[in-house]
């Protein structure tokens, strides 16, 4: 069975952020071959409000069809949260899709296990007191241990036991911003260095 990858890419040819003008080409694998089956320019960035941004997204998914991956160089926010609630698996790439594609075909193809087999050493909480947490992702993004920031965070963003969570890391994790929004908090970001991030998280 063929297995569509929907990319976006800018006039170049290459994967481009979401948030900026570009176009998605919808690629399937035939007799060992990529070939292009569809392609539309969208334009997300430019939306007016989270309305018309919406009505947007839902046009790509409208586009992309029964294609569940899709790959961009950087999806984050409302794209990333409406393309992940529409079914589709979401990848982050830098380059021309021929380079990719049957790696993110591979790997998704092998699937991420929701429960490891071994016990996960995952980083905990620091209480600061008056229901405010502090909680480092740095050596789960540095280090490839394994553990995964959604493994770390999730369970703390869907129990809600918090006023306000500090999240110190090397980058903000793509889906953090779209669960956030999707709980109606708030997202602050202030950039410590070159290496460092704190994200605040609030309701």
């Amino acid at each position: 069975m063929a297995k569509d990858i929907a990319v976006y890419v800018d006039e170049h040819g290459e994967t481009t952020a979401m948030n900026l003008p570009g176009k998605v080409i919808v690629y399937q694998k035939k007799q060992g071959q990529w070939q292009e089956l569809r392609e539309q320019e969208f334009a997300l960035g430019q939306a007016q409000g989270i309305r018309e941004l919406r009505t947007r997204i839902a046009k790509v998914v409208a586009f992309i069809a029964d294609c569940k991956i899709c790959v961009g160089r950087s999806i984050t926010g409302l794209p990333y949260f409406e393309l992940e609630k529409a079914g589709c698996s979401l990848w982050e790439f830098t380059g021309r899709p021929l380079d990719f594609l049957d790696f993110v075909l591979e790997k998704d193809e092998e699937g991420v296990p929701e429960q490891p087999d071994t016990p996960l050493n995952l980083p905990v909480p620091e209480d600061l007191g008056n229901g405010c947490f502090r909680v480092s992702i740095k050596e789960v993004q540095e280090n490839g241990t394994g553990v995964t920031s959604k493994q770390v965070l999730l369970p703390l963003l869907r129990q809600g036991r918090f006023h306000q969570l500090e999240v110190i890391c090397n980058h903000i994790p793509p889906w953090l911003e779209a669960e956030a929004m999707a709980k109606n908090m708030k997202l602050v970001i202030e950039q410590n260095g070159p290496r460092e991030v704190r994200g605040f998280i609030s309701k």
